[in-house]
């Protein structure tokens, strides 16, 4: 099931410095709602993931964008 982004942050692993950027996308994470089950997921492989898109779920880990619109 699909799950959309409620919001993102950039959360570094305890103690380690504050990332700056293109390492600050590995550390992007993302609460996400699974039609009313929400849980804190990686946007690692998705860069491009916004607030608002639907991401494809796999053991925390956002793996793709789904189209809301399917044809």
């Amino acid at each position: 099931m699909p799950a959309r982004i409620l919001s993102i942050r950039i959360q570094p692993p305890p103690g380690a410095l504050e990332p700056s950027g293109a390492e600050a996308g590995l550390w992007r994470m993302a609460e996400v709602d699974f039609g009313g089950v929400r849980q804190q997921v990686s946007l690692a492989c998705l860069p491009e993931a916004a607030v608002g898109d639907r991401v494809l779920v796999h053991v925390g880990l956002a793996l793709s964008l789904v189209d809301d619109d399917p044809p």
